[in-house]
Formats: C-alpha cells, sequence, structure tokens
C-alpha cells in the first residue's frame, strides 16, 4: 500500500496546530497528522500529515494559503517493510558495560555486559541514536565514578531504555515516566521483554506532576532525554526534585543548544559534570550543588 507524506512549516505552536486541526478534515483523510517544533532557533514548526491516497494538492495549497504556511511538499514513500529494513540495517550498540540490541542479534550477546533489549519497531530510543547512545555512557561513567544510584528516575522515557540501564547496575527500583500512554505501553512492554518487571516501574506524567513522583522525591539521578525548550522549562522543577549533590544526565541538545540549557541549569544550582558531543548532540551531565 503505497503512503503519502505532506509537509510543511510555519512560525508560532498555536497556528501549527490550527493548520494540523483543519488537514484533519481533508477529503481523502490522512491516517495521522503531527506537530513538531524545529529546534534550530527559528521558531518554526512543522505539519505533516500522512494518507493511504494521493492528497488533494490544490486543498493542501488553499490550507497553505489560508494560513501563511509553506506551500506543503507532497512525497510518495516507498513500499518498504520498514522493520525489516531496520532489522538489517540497525547493529547493537555498545555503550560502556551497556549492550543495546535487537532479538534478532541475540546471538551476539557478549557474556560480560549489562543486555539491554529493544526490538527494531521500536527504534527511536535502541542506542542509535547519539542522545541515547550519550546517555547511555553518561550512566556507565557515573558508575565507573563509584556513584550508585538509589532513587532513579527517567523523564521522558520513551522505551526506557535508560530506566532500565540503571536497574541493570542498581539495586534498587527505578521509576519512568512518558507523557504518553502509548510511550508509557511501549516502555511496559520493553521491562517485561527484559525481565525487569517489579524493577522498573512506568507512569504517564507531564514532567513531575504525578503523585508516584512526588512521593518518591528527592532523586539522586534523573534522566531527561528529551528537546531543549521543555529541558529549560523542566529546570525549576529538576531543582526541586533532585537531592543535593544528585546527578541530571539531559540530552536531546543539539550542541550550538548546550550552552543555553547549562545557563537554565546553573541558575537552579546545577554545575557541569561532564559534557559529550555525538555527532550534532550534546549529553550533559550536571551536579545538583
Amino acid at each position: 500500500m503505497p503512503t503519502f507524506t505532506a509537509l510543511t512549516t510555519l512560525p508560532g505552536k498555536d497556528p501549527a496546530q490550527k493548520l494540523a486541526d483543519a488537514m484533519e478534515r481533508l477529503l481523502p483523510e490522512p491516517t495521522g497528522v503531527g506537530v513538531f517544533e524545529i529546534e534550530d532557533g527559528s521558531g518554526l514548526w512543522e505539519i505533516g500529515g500522512y494518507f493511504t491516497e494521493a492528497p488533494d494538492e490544490t486543498a493542501l495549497a488553499l490550507l497553505a494559503a489560508a494560513f501563511g504556511a509553506k506551500p506543503f511538499a507532497v512525497s510518495e514513500l516507498p513500499d518498504v517493510d520498514w522493520v525489516a529494513k531496520v532489522k538489517r540495517e540497525l547493529r547493537p550498540v555498545e555503550a560502556g558495560r551497556f549492550f543495546v540490541y535487537g532479538s534478532h542479534d541475540a546471538d551476539k550477546v557478549p557474556s560480560h555486559c549489562e543486555p539491554l533489549l529493544i526490538e527494531a519497531a521500536m527504534a527511536f530510543g535502541t542506542g542509535h541514536h547519539g542522545t541515547t547512545l550519550g546517555c547511555l555512557k553518561a550512566l556507565d561513567r557515573l558508575a565507573d565514578q563509584g556513584v550508585v544510584g538509589r532513587n532513579v528516575a527517567d523523564i521522558g522515557c520513551g522505551t526506557a531504555v535508560l530506566a532500565m540501564a540503571a536497574a541493570r547496575i542498581w539495586p534498587d527500583p527505578v521509576l519512568a515516566s512518558d507523557i504518553d500512554q502509548v510511550a508509557v505501553d511501549v516502555a511496559e512492554a520493553n521491562v517485561r521483554a527484559n525481565g525487569l518487571e517489579g524493577r522498573v516501574a512506568c507512569v504517564e506524567a507531564a514532567g513531575f506532576d504525578h503523585e508516584t513522583l512526588a512521593a518518591r522525591a528527592p532523586f539522586d539521578l534523573i534522566f531527561a532525554n528529551i528537546l531543549k525548550a521543555p529541558l529549560i522549562a523542566l529546570a525549576p522543577e529538576m531543582g526541586a526534585n533532585i537531592a543535593p549533590g544528585g546527578h541530571a544526565i539531559l540530552s536531546g541538545i543539539l550542541n550550538e543548544q548546550a550552552d543555553e540549557v547549562v545557563a537554565a541549569y546553573d541558575a537552579q544550582g546545577f554545575g557541569v559534570h561532564t559534557r559529550e558531543e555525538i555527532g550534532e548532540w550534546t549529553t550533559l551531565t550536571l551536579t545538583r550543588g
């Protein structure tokens, strides 16, 4: 079955969301519509729709004109078995003691490692992306330095690979949260696949807004692998929920954005412990004063 995409950009979250809402009413109907901030400092938001039939390009042109957006770029995606492609191309990832792999590579797991099984269908958060890899390496460094996380949270956990990594090496249960219930369901499935039931608890929460997070605070280590803007917005809550001497491992930060994130956390009493660039992404390990 063919898949078509229609993509455009315009400045501002509210106009972007209104345009996305209008796209939902198109005929033929899109199978999905997404709105994403372009994290390059431009203030632009991308609006994209997916279609199983060729979209009405005249209707798209009228929508773009009505909302002051750029003309839609319409493309037909090749008919590809993406899961099979990912299995072929995504090889296991080693990050210090951690080994992230799919079940198709189970025979490659070394005998002396901390294995983390993430299926190819759940590609974001497998460790191949520079942000996840950076967080795993940061965790590995802290453990090498003698840090033992006794109260750990993974905010915006996605696949929960970071929460599971902490649960692999430290004895106390880890708390993972995400803003979306679908992501929480994925996280719970990964926890079961890795035999970590009872070691990683998953909850749906925006930031720290959940009774379980409130009851467990303050934490001695928090992961937040999200994006620059929500990381900065989260800085005051992070300061309030990490114990003195505790650490935050932050990523989802483009290299040129890192200083801005450091400044926001410096204002909340955090200092830089380590800073690593992998490709275009920076991972920060911060210590609460």
